[in-house]
């Protein structure tokens, strides 16, 4: 299994960041593979994504989440195999750090050579850079839900 770990540093709070993680339908005016997410409840969502010119659907489940701390996830179903968490870190009142690990399976040969040479590491590192543009420029978040799961 492949592993990813990727951090940025975002100029708001730490609650501001953590309430627009929160807000999974609104990930691909940030995440450049991924094509939609549908919430079903709390903590089901259904993904749409484009990796490696391969269109996938998967189903993924909030398996931990404390607000302003964390929200880690397992893929439930579908054709993608990962987990991963997201962790917040407040560095000053107005500044918070951002930390995603992602553990997936490579499927087929083009994506086992991109894992190799780094294209995830890449990708997840231009995605929190498009979030930090995103959440720096829009100054609040689009909405968040502080709810807990517990593990």
């Amino acid at each position: 299994m492949a592993q990813i770990i990727e951090t940025v540093d975002v100029d708001v709070p730490v609650s501001v960041a953590y309430n627009q993680w929160t807000q999974f339908e609104t990930f691909p005016q940030f995440l450049d593979e991924v094509e939609s997410i549908t919430q079903s409840g709390d903590t089901h969502t259904h993904w749409v994504v484009e990796v490696a010119g391969q269109r996938r659907e998967f189903d993924a489940e909030i398996t931990e989440q404390h607000p302003d701390e964390r929200v880690a996830w397992n893929s439930t179903g579908g054709e993608a195999d990962h987990a991963g968490v997201v962790t917040f870190h407040k560095l000053t009142d107005t500044t918070s750090r951002v930390s995603v690990q992602l553990d997936w399976e490579p499927q087929g040969a083009v994506e086992k050579i991109g894992d190799l040479v780094g294209v995830g590491s890449h990708a997840v590192k231009k995605d929190l850079q498009n979030f930090k543009k995103f959440i720096e420029s829009a100054g609040s978040e689009s909405g968040g839900w502080r709810g807990d799961v517990p593990r």
